[in-house]
């Protein structure tokens, strides 16, 4: 794929979503941080569900943490792997209280040090929080990026390398969302709307739906 069909990609796909976004819902670095950490394996939906009723009562590493494991998951339990991700969001908060001023890092380094945050979290939080130019690769992306040959890869980390290399630079910061919402609403998993598609004919997949 050239530049120029890469150029022509992202156009498209910012005209088709001008406003290209997470679905979480937040307010500030922590709730988005926070929201990201219980999103893992679950659905942005599901997650707001949660968050809507959480973040009224408590929205600071301090409240949070206040809560307790056993009050956090009261709000979380309708989420995936809430055990887990209640455990590492209260040690997550106090390593904030402690160490950043309460404050969310904006650096790699730093929020990946957070107990629950991994690559991709620290992606999306430097990305949607920070305005940084970071590719945070979940299945959507993963899936887009090999389907349309824009960004090939084996992995997640040669796929995010190379979207990184790839994706023309006006287009760098609202490039996450834009494959993100893609391939959630179009190019879906197990029957892509090939059919109601904004780049059909500039996408190398092979088997095309109608």
């Amino acid at each position: 794929m050239n530049k120029q069909k890469r150029l022509e990609i992202f156009q498209r796909l910012s005209d088709a979503i001008p406003e290209p976004e997470t679905e979480l819902n937040y307010s500030n670095p922590f709730e988005l941080l926070i929201a990201v950490i219980l999103s893992a394996q679950a659905t942005d939906k599901g997650v707001n569900i949660a968050t809507n009723k959480l973040f009224p009562v408590a929205n600071t590493p301090e409240a949070i943490y206040a809560l307790g494991e056993e009050g956090l998951k009261e709000y979380i339990k309708t989420i995936g792997l809430f055990n887990t991700k209640g455990a590492n969001i209260i040690k997550t908060c106090k390593m904030l209280i402690d160490l950043h001023n309460s404050q969310v890092p904006d650096n790699r380094k730093d929020l990946e040090a957070l107990p629950g945050v991994g690559r991709k979290t620290a992606n999306v939080v430097l990305n949607t929080a920070f305005g940084h130019p970071t590719m945070a690769v979940d299945t959507h992306i993963f899936r887009v990026s090999n389907r349309t040959k824009l960004a090939p890869g084996k992995n997640v980390l040669e796929v995010e390398q190379k979207l990184l290399k790839n994706v023309p630079k006006e287009y760098i910061i609202p490039a996450h969302h834009l494959l993100i919402l893609h391939g959630r609403y179009t190019c879906t998993a197990r029957k892509p709307r090939c059919g109601a598609c904004c780049i059909y004919d500039l996408c190398e997949y092979k088997d095309k739906t109608a």
